[in-house]
């Protein structure tokens, strides 16, 4: 999709800016750090971005730090806040159970993913933890925004780690 064409249905305009944005730093998780290429920006009520993150879980050996993560953890700090009130997260690849519990906890209002994960996703795929009723808060959840974009890029990564052809 061309940059300045008209955003997808559901989406608007910013959306597709934020979006554009984890797409980049997704490439800078697998160029930079031979990382799974996902990425994640925070914007806040105002719009403005709060944080951004990419998968570090290997090169910080720490099993927690995905994208969503690490962008949580930098804008908490930044905030001087657990809570991320307001807040709308961008991320390339549908969240997992660990991080869409942490969106939870954190009170995110807003959560735009690109590609959906078939095997570990948490906001609609094999679980829905962010809508869940039994939880003291909701996250609005929207996906597929440049989905195919980000699903190829995943697609790609892991075919070369296999030593598969791209094709």
């Amino acid at each position: 999709m061309l940059d300045d064409a008209p955003p997808p249905p559901g989406f608007s305009a910013e959306d597709q800016r934020w979006m554009r944005q984890a797409l980049a730093l997704a490439e800078r998780a697998q160029h930079e750090d031979d990382e799974i290429p996902v990425g994640a920006v925070l914007v806040g009520p105002d719009g403005e971005m709060l944080a951004e993150g990419w998968n570090r879980n290997i090169t910080e050996h720490d099993p927690s730090a995905h994208a969503e993560i690490v962008a949580m953890r930098q804008a908490g700090q930044r905030l001087g806040n657990h809570r991320l009130l307001g807040s709308t997260l961008y991320v390339t690849l549908e969240p997992c159970a660990m991080c869409a519990m942490a969106m939870v906890h954190a009170r995110i209002s807003r959560v735009v993913f690109a590609a959906s994960d078939p095997k570990t996703g948490a906001a609609g795929s094999v679980f829905d933890l962010l809508t869940d009723p039994r939880h003291n808060h909701r996250v609005l959840v929207q996906g597929g925004l440049f989905g195919d974009e980000a699903g190829e890029k995943l697609t790609r990564y892991f075919r070369s780690k296999r030593g598969k052809p791209a094709g």
